[in-house]
Parts: structure tokens; C-alpha cells; sequence
């Protein structure tokens, strides 16, 4: 079959019959793809090359390159690859005229990289669709599908940062959509990058959230609890972490994951020793065992600042060097993490750097409720004292009307 004749019939048909040019270029493209080997490849070629020529009518063009499109699924992997690529590269110079078809390339060329794992060349490849600047106007739904499958992509090629840029284009528009399992997905990919960032107690309310909604199956509410059981145990230790411990601890959801003896222990504020680590370590993610600046992991020194914390409610007063061997670190590593402790406001404290040990203030819910009312009582005679200031008089008559009261 001599393509490139065809081709020239094709070329001068269009001047003057364009639905007939349509009609045989349909025709060619079936005879072609019924081909195999390189032989197709060359011969597709060829027909990309005629369609992409200034000459040929637009309609004609579409057309030919959507029936391309369209049998992709269908063929041998790496073929639609090389053709996904050859069609790509083609309409370079003219994707502004193109762009539903280069769309639709674009995309089977991203799920083939998908599917061969190559994250970052999926992702690039999507991301040049003209999803915002170009004439054609994609629906909200397929943009918040390519923003979300690009967010994913990055995700998994462990580029947070690209990542996050994604999911903040999604984010913009994912209350335009009425499709459930896409508003699912954004919670997903945006609970999965604050995790990536290292925001791990909002990871963990998101993940939490994400394990009430009733339209996702039980397993995944289930795991989505394990994710935020893992976050909040890789927080920073205080207040906010300990509050997110409580609603966890109270979940019975929680008494059937691996990680609950550790989500207990934490909650009742119990010593936690390094061996016990091991178990729940072993189901973190490699972004979540990374090493921080002074050289332990994200959990060693979560567990670190649980264990002082523990150690406020048990001690008055610590030297640093017993606190060191409690933590089962140095003496100037435990100073520091108890100073930005206290510096942070997630611990109440202080140092004496002289005698090398730290004092913890009494933190316990009676204390805290005993200094709320003396702050009110403080409140109400401040008050007291300066409506007397301002109205003598009144306040004479009404300390008078409130004796007479009392001895009545």
C-alpha cells in the first residue's frame, strides 16, 4: 500500500471536497493501524506529517488525530508509546489548533509512564496540557482530574513541593465539582501533602475527617484512621497534639490498628522506650523516617519530646544528664530540645543552666483550672475597682443595697 500517494490524493481532494478528504483519510488510518511493526509506526507517520501540513483543513486534521487517538488502548504498549511521543512532537508548532487531540495523547502517554512507574516524565507530560491559557475550554471536572493525577504523580517521585502547587490549582475549583470520588481524591492528595511537608497534625485531622465519610468503603475509612494515628504520633509534642491524641484514644477504630500501644502509651503519657519503635516504624513511609537537622529521625524526636513531656508529670526538676540517658541521648542535645520546648509555649518550664537542670511548672488540670479563677477574680475586682473610680456614688449605694441583702 503506497501511503504517500494516497496521501497526495488526499491533499489535493481537500481543496475542493472536504467531507470526501474525510471520508478517505478515515479510511487510510483504518488501514494503516490493521498493520504491524515499524512499517505501521513509519506509515503513521507519514499520515501525522500530511495532517499537521497548513494546507490541510482543520476539520480534516482533528478528525484523523482523534481516530489515532482512539485506537490506542488497543495497542502494544511501547507501540502507543512511540506514537503517543511521535504525535506529540509533531504538533509542538501547532497545539493551539490541536489542543483536544494533544490532550488526549498527552494522557495515554502519562498512563503508560504511570504504569512503568516513571512518575516525574508522567507528571511533566500532563502538566504541558493548556489546561488554563489555551482556547479550549476543559470542563471543571477533567482539570481537577489532571491537576489531582499531576499532584499524585509528584507525590509518588516524593516531590512534595511540585506537588502542593497542584493540589492548591485543584483546590480552587474543587467545590465547582459535583463528583463525589473526585472530591474524595482531593481530600486524599491534599491530606498526603500536608504529610509530605511534615505538617503531620493537620495531616492527621484531614485523614481523620476523610475516615467519617460514609461514601468510601469501610477499609479505606480504616486506613485513613492508621495514617492519622501515624501523624499525630509524628507530631510535635503540646497541647494541640495531645488534644488530637484524646479523639483518637477515643476511637474504637484504633483498638484494632498495630499502632494502638503506642497511640496509648502516648495518650496516658507513659515512657516510651526505642525498642518499642520498631513495630510501628516499620509502618511509616520513607518521608516519614527521614533525618532531621541534629541527625535523629521525624519519630526519634517525636518520641523524645513525648518522653520530657512524660517526664514533666513525673519530675520537679530533672538534671539534664539523667534526663539524656532517659531519652537515650547527649546531655547537650536534651538542653536543647527542652529550651525549644519551653520557647515554643508547648511546655511550661524553665532552666537553670548552672546547675544543669530544668524545672517544670505544675501543669496538671487542677492546677490550670485554680489559675483560670484567680485570673477571673483578678478580672472582676480590676473591674470593680474602676467603676468605683468613675461612680462613687452608684457604687456606694449598690455595696449598700447588697449588705442590706445579705443581713436580711
Amino acid at each position: 500500500m503506497d501511503v504517500a500517494a494516497q496521501l497526495s490524493i488526499i491533499s489535493e481532494l481537500v481543496k475542493t471536497r472536504i467531507k470526501d478528504a474525510e471520508t478517505e483519510s478515515l479510511r487510510l488510518v483504518e488501514a494503516v493501524l490493521a498493520q504491524t511493526g515499524e512499517i505501521r509506526l513509519n506509515n503513521i507517520r507519514l499520515i501525522v506529517e500530511c495532517m499537521m501540513a497548513e494546507a490541510m483543513a482543520l476539520v480534516v486534521s482533528r478528525r484523523v488525530l482523534g481516530a489515532l487517538g482512539d485506537k490506542l488502548p488497543a495497542m502494544p504498549v511501547e507501540e502507543s508509546k512511540d506514537m503517543c511521543r511521535l504525535v506529540i512532537d509533531r504538533l509542538q508548532g501547532r497545539q493551539i489548533s490541536f489542543e483536544e487531540q494533544a490532550a488526549q495523547f498527552r494522557t495515554h502517554l502519562a498512563d503508560v509512564l504511570t504504569a512503568q512507574e516513571q512518575w516525574r516524565e508522567a507528571a511533566l507530560v500532563l502538566s504541558a496540557i493548556p489546561m488554563e491559557s489555551g482556547q479550549k475550554q476543559f470542563s471543571v471536572d477533567f482539570k481537577l482530574k489532571k491537576y489531582l493525577h499531576i499532584a499524585r504523580l509528584y507525590l509518588e517521585d516524593d516531590d512534595s513541593v511540585q506537588a502542593e502547587a497542584y493540589v492548591n490549582r485543584a483546590s480552587l475549583i474543587q467545590n465547582e465539582t459535583k463528583d463525589v470520588e473526585l472530591k474524595y481524591l482531593y481530600s486524599v492528595c491534599y491530606a498526603r501533602v500536608l504529610d509530605s511537608r511534615r505538617r503531620f497534625l493537620e495531616a492527621a485531622r484531614r485523614y481523620l475527617e476523610l475516615s467519617y465519610k460514609p461514601e468510601i468503603h469501610e477499609d479505606q475509612r480504616l486506613e485513613a484512621v492508621k495514617h492519622s494515628v501515624a501523624c499525630t504520633v509524628l507530631a510535635s509534642a503540646g497541647p494541640p497534639r495531645t488534644r488530637m491524641l484524646g479523639v483518637l484514644y477515643k476511637d474504637e477504630r484504633c483498638q484494632r490498628l498495630a499502632s494502638f500501644p503506642i497511640l496509648e502509651k502516648m495518650y496516658l503519657q507513659r515512657i516510651i522506650r526505642s525498642e518499642e519503635l520498631s513495630e510501628f516504624a516499620a509502618t511509616l513511609k520513607s518521608h516519614q523516617l527521614a533525618a532531621t537537622a541534629d541527625g535523629s529521625t521525624i519519630l526519634e524526636r517525636a518520641v523524645m519530646e513525648h518522653n520530657i513531656l512524660s517526664a514533666s508529670q513525673i519530675y520537679w526538676n530533672i538534671k539534664f544528664s539523667e534526663l539524656a540517658s532517659l531519652l537515650n541521648t547527649n546531655d547537650h542535645k536534651a538542653e536543647n530540645m527542652v529550651g525549644r520546648m519551653i520557647s515554643e509555649g508547648r511546655m511550661s518550664g524553665h532552666i537553670d543552666q548552672l546547675k544543669n537542670t530544668v524545672y517544670f511548672d505544675d501543669q496538671s488540670p487542677l492546677t490550670k483550672m485554680d489559675d483560670g479563677i484567680r485570673q477571673v477574680c483578678t478580672e472582676t475586682n480590676s473591674i470593680c475597682s474602676q467603676i468605683q473610680a468613675l461612680h462613687p456614688e452608684w457604687a456606694e449605694r449598690k455595696v449598700a443595697e447588697i449588705r442590706t441583702r445579705i443581713e436580711s
